[in-house]
């Protein structure tokens, strides 16, 4: 999929993906820069060092799956990009609304009510606006 991906960008420039990654490591940048004369019971709100540990190191993790999830909602709008041009040039419709219903009903089943919004998002994001 990520060979999908890479075919919609062109050499020499630079890839969705790398700037996103660009602009998350310059978030946690800033956001280090602004907390960086507090301790860190301050920056988490946390009572004791211990436990602004363990935050700090949860937070990281977070940030780090937030990064790999923007990653990959932007391979499966490369991907869906690929899937919408070859039905549109076979004289299908943009949008498949049956499968559309299968991945609301797989998001929904696997996340309840909010994977149904989660889904929404997604297709949203890799269709556009209906």
């Amino acid at each position: 999929m990520t060979a999908i991906a890479n075919e919609k960008t062109t050499a020499g420039k630079t890839t969705d993906r790398q700037t996103t990654d660009r602009q998350a490591t310059d978030r946690r940048t800033t956001d280090r820069q602004t907390t960086a004369g507090k301790t860190a019971a301050e920056k988490t709100g946390a009572r004791t060092a211990e436990a602004a540990g363990v935050i700090t190191g949860a937070r990281e993790r977070v940030d780090a799956l937030d990064d790999r999830i923007i990653g990959l909602v932007q391979e499966r709008m490369a991907v869906s990009a690929v899937i919408q041009e070859a039905r549109i040039a076979s004289g299908g419709r943009r949008v498949n609304l049956s499968r559309e219903m299968e991945v609301l009903g797989h998001y929904s089943e696997a996340l309840g009510r909010p994977g149904t919004a989660l889904a929404m998002t997604l297709l949203e994001l890799c269709r556009g606006r209906i």
